[in-house]
């Protein structure tokens, strides 16, 4: 009997730790998708273990940035743009949204053209005819099935970042200096320093994982029934919850950007490839997991294939979800993954519409993996006025009530601006 007790007492546990995973994995996992895997693997083959740094410092950030726009979720009720509407002037809503789908949609060009780029790796087909097919499956996806379905999904696209981490323990590393290059920053006033860095920052501290940590969090809640007309009925356990949540996904992202700096440095650098240019390039940091078998280079490639795809399955609704979050509630649409396509039309139309926009952008002749780093950097530079708007809000006592950001969050997320802010000014110096 003690036995049986003790393996139920187990598995309560383990369920109640998965049943606290919500957001704020969901969130850390896109983190990770096709740009940040290409910014992250530029970072180690340019630079070496130069930025492995970034990913232990980037960590109490991105953590606070990520905890005050969940916590604004919860407390009001609504995702950012909504907060934003009811509290600022038209001017600031419509740059807000504006900053965040024009970002994410070309966001989501960059992901779907190197998808196809990652798939071509594995079989010879058109590269157009992979983006559609990429295209398709997303949005089949997104509108047709439901959040609670949707959101399993997600949690378990993100497994598909385990292959760095493996990897990066597999071979043999100069641990001494792999750490010291952990903790102690490493600096170069250059553009292409800079540049990277920038990008390091955008796709860490990303607009998308604003707006769509916030409304996740609002769909959370009305899953559980917490909503009471309206109005969240939550208290400081229900923050506490959030905060384990937010803070195992942030840790794994950032645990997963270290090894992929990491692996990039030891396996790219090292070997000449300072230049990532195509998916191959990229997959080539992986054959040292599977170096052992025959036809190694083709399955370090299926790996990397599925890594990306995956990631890609799984950042590309986050993005267009949070667009599409941001445009309904500044016009006041019903929006929610929730709701059927007929009672949510231009919730689900804004998530078409700025996802085939995305895929257009492939067809300008831009290089699908350079675009991914391109992407981040912009990113990088369009979170700061946001990142402003976010701190100014979690820290209003007439929004948040009790639960406004207290000293330590306030003076991580002003660090987090002033920082990022400074990156963006020095890589626009530089130019």
């Amino acid at each position: 009997m003690s036995t049986k007790h003790n393996v139920r007492s187990r598995t309560k546990k383990i369920k109640k730790f998965f049943g606290l995973l919500g957001p704020g994995l969901t969130t850390g996992a896109a983190d990770d998708d096709p740009s940040g895997i290409a910014t992250y693997s530029q970072t180690g083959a340019q630079f070496g273990y130069g930025q492995l740094w970034t990913a232990l410092y980037m960590l109490p950030f991105m953590t606070a940035v990520q905890e005050a726009c969940a916590r604004i979720g919860m407390v009001t009720g609504k995702g950012l743009t909504a907060v934003i509407k009811d509290h600022y002037s038209k001017k600031v809503l419509y740059a807000s949204v504006g900053l965040v789908t024009v970002a994410n949609t070309i966001n989501i060009g960059a992901d779907i053209g190197a998808m196809a780029a990652a798939a071509q790796l594995l079989i010879p087909a058109n590269f157009v005819v992979l983006m559609l097919f990429f295209t398709l499956i997303i949005l089949l996806l997104e509108i047709f099935t439901s959040y609670r379905v949707y959101s399993k999904v997600l949690k378990w696209l993100a497994l598909s970042l385990l292959a760095y981490p493996l990897t990066a323990f597999i071979i043999d590393q100069p641990w001494a200096e792999v750490i010291k290059n952990s903790v102690v920053p490493h600096f170069e006033f250059s553009f292409s320093f800079l540049f990277i860095i920038t990008g390091v920052f955008g796709t860490t501290i990303t607009p998308y994982m604003f707006f769509w940590q916030a409304s996740q969090e609002v769909e959370e809640e009305n899953e559980k029934g917490l909503m009471r007309d309206g109005k969240p009925r939550i208290g400081w356990p229900h923050i506490h919850a959030m905060r384990k949540d937010n803070n195992i996904g942030m840790v794994i992202s950032e645990f997963t950007t270290w090894c992929i700096i990491l692996v990039g440095g030891t396996v790219l650098h090292k070997s000449g490839v300072t230049d990532i240019s195509t998916a191959a390039d990229a997959a080539k940091a992986l054959e040292p997991l599977v170096h052992s078998f025959p036809n190694s280079g083709f399955i370090s490639k299926i790996i990397f294939a599925v890594g990306i795809i995956g990631l890609g399955l799984l950042a590309v609704p986050v993005l267009s979800g949070s667009a599409s979050y941001a445009v309904s509630e500044a016009f006041n649409w019903d929006a929610s993954f929730g709701y059927k396509f007929r009672k949510a039309k231009g919730f689900y139309m804004v998530i078409i519409i700025s996802t085939l926009i995305g895929l257009s952008i492939n067809f300008i002749g831009i290089n699908p993996v350079k675009a991914l780093v391109y992407t981040a950097v912009l990113n990088g530079v369009a979170a700061v006025p946001l990142l402003f708007l976010i701190i100014r809000i979690s820290a209003n006592e007439r929004i948040m009530g009790e639960f406004k950001s207290g000293w330590l969050s306030k003076a991580l997320l002003w660090a987090t601006f002033i920082f990022m802010a400074a990156a963006s000014i020095a890589l626009f110096f530089t130019i």
